[in-house]
């Protein structure tokens, strides 16, 4: 029943067909919110007293999801690199093609941009997102008035299409070790240390003095990767966050062959060996890729208690590799999931292929399913942990569950969409996770808020319009 703190008449109750909660779907229960968006029980039908039952009719109530790393402005380019240049076209040749739009975006471009990339997130369910933010200065390398400037525009645009954000604001220092400057990586430097940290901490605080009791925005820190951030700068970001408990740190780590060579060339250790010398491993932080890892360093991520977050399609896209993620749930590793570059926005397509990749390794199936768990969904809730509860975790996310307590962060799926008609309660998870089309997706909530019905969202319209023109302009 819901807690007495809530007056009756300011609670909803949704009744769906089944709902997602401790790892198993229930009948016959209501999910009751109160007035400031969280929930504040689940009951059965007939014992919620709130003012207002909306039934959901043949539909499930699922958390939302969470996507733990995301480059909204990214979303420009999506079918624009899928060609062959010169040579062996790999992630470096990519990221040039990349740098063509980073090099061009206006503020409120990058606004429209991230805008259309965090609508085809709430379509797709997710209702929180982490935010890797790099673009800090003008094009021409400049710095603007206010440091914090794109990234607020990054954040109005999560805020006005009503996800949560959390904004992981990027260090960058350098183009590499031995590495002469990057002219078009003017727009992502900041070499001092000092002055990085005061802007995130002014990002913070101007967070911070907005915010609720449940917060839709929040900031982190992401150094880039050992490449872009040398030792000393390190040092410095990881005496920051001392004392700054749950305060998110992301950081690229060991994505590509040729950034783990140079790490053993600067530092005489990988990536994850380097940062665990320099205490920068640690609950709250997260390895982004963590795809050329050895055995040893797992379990160094593993005694750090910290988290991995996988990018299935992008590193796909990219031909990065394919993250070793049995290993790491050997060990006990936390796997989140991102969209990253947003060659395609679908967290849970992102969770199949944390499976689906290991098969065509391994010539196997059912690589990732628990040794000392047969039931049927055993592999699908593991799977979508990491594309809830994980994420939550790594970004330091308020939802990630459907309890008491939590916020009212969820989305439906429509139980007679063809692509999991028929399925019961027992296997309705593993339906969900490996079968499921974006279509079924019909309603998404956030602290209570409906931004989609029925598959739509209100803002759609003017988002895809802006975007549209904001494509013709820079590619015509």
């Amino acid at each position: 029943m819901p807690d007495s703190f809530d007056d009756a008449a300011a609670q909803v109750a949704w009744l769906p067909d089944f709902v997602y909660t401790n790892g198993r779907f229930e009948s016959g229960t209501a999910l009751i919110c109160g007035e400031g968006g969280r929930i504040i029980g689940l009951a059965p039908e007939g014992e919620t007293s709130a003012a207002r039952v909306v039934r959901l009719k043949n539909k499930a109530a699922l958390p939302g999801l969470v996507n733990a790393h995301s480059h909204a402005f990214q979303r420009v380019i999506r079918g624009r690199t899928e060609r062959r240049t010169t040579g062996k076209d790999s992630f470096w040749t990519w990221r040039e093609l990349m740098y063509s739009a980073a090099t061009r975006l206006a503020p409120e471009e990058i606004y429209d941009a991230s805008r259309m990339a965090f609508l085809e997130m709430a379509l797709a369910g997710i209702t929180s997102v982490g935010e890797f933010h790099y673009l800090h200065r003008a094009p021409d390398g400049s710095a603007y008035d206010d440091p914090n400037l794109l990234s607020k525009e990054v954040i109005r645009a999560a805020r006005d299409t009503g996800l949560r954000i959390c904004l992981l604001r990027v260090a960058y220092a350098r183009s590499g070790y031995n590495t002469p400057p990057n002219e078009r990586q003017k727009r992502f430097i900041e070499p001092e240390v000092d002055a990085y940290l005061r802007n995130v901490e002014d990002l913070r605080k101007d967070l911070a003095a907005g915010s609720s009791a449940v917060p839709s925005a929040w900031a982190g820190l992401a150094p880039h990767s050992v490449r872009a951030v040398p030792r000393e700068y390190l040092l410095e970001v990881a005496r920051f966050t001392e004392g700054k408990g749950g305060v998110p740190l992301h950081m690229h780590v060991a994505e590509q062959p040729a950034e783990v060579r140079a790490c053993l060339e600067e530092h005489g250790r990988t990536p994850v060996e380097f940062l665990d010398d320099i205490g920068l491993l640690n609950q709250n932080f997260t390895g982004v890729h963590a795809i050329h890892i050895t055995q040893e360093e797992t379990r160094a991520l593993a005694r750090a208690g910290a988290n991995v977050c996988a990018c299935p399609t992008t590193e796909r896209n990219l031909g990065d590799g394919i993250v070793p993620a049995e290993m790491l749930f050997a060990e006990n590793v936390p796997i989140s999931l991102g969209t990253d570059s947003h060659a395609q926005i679908d967290l849970l397509e992102d969770a199949r292929e944390l499976e689906y990749h290991l098969r065509l390794q391994k010539l196997e199936r059912a690589v990732l399913a628990p040794e000392d768990d047969a039931s049927t969904s055993a592999l699908a809730r593991r799977l979508f942990a990491s594309a809830t509860s994980s994420g939550a975790r790594s970004i330091n996310s308020p939802g990630g569950e459907l309890q008491t307590g939590s916020p009212a962060d969820f989305f439906t799926v429509d139980l007679n969409d063809p692509s999991i008609a028929g399925a019961s309660s027992d296997d309705l998870l593993s339906a969900v996770v490996f079968n499921l089309s974006r279509t079924a997706i019909r309603d998404v909530f956030v602290g209570g808020k409906q931004i989609v019905s029925e598959g739509r969202h209100a803002g759609e319209g003017e988002t895809v319009e802006r975007f549209a023109a904001l494509q013709r302009k820079l590619w015509s």
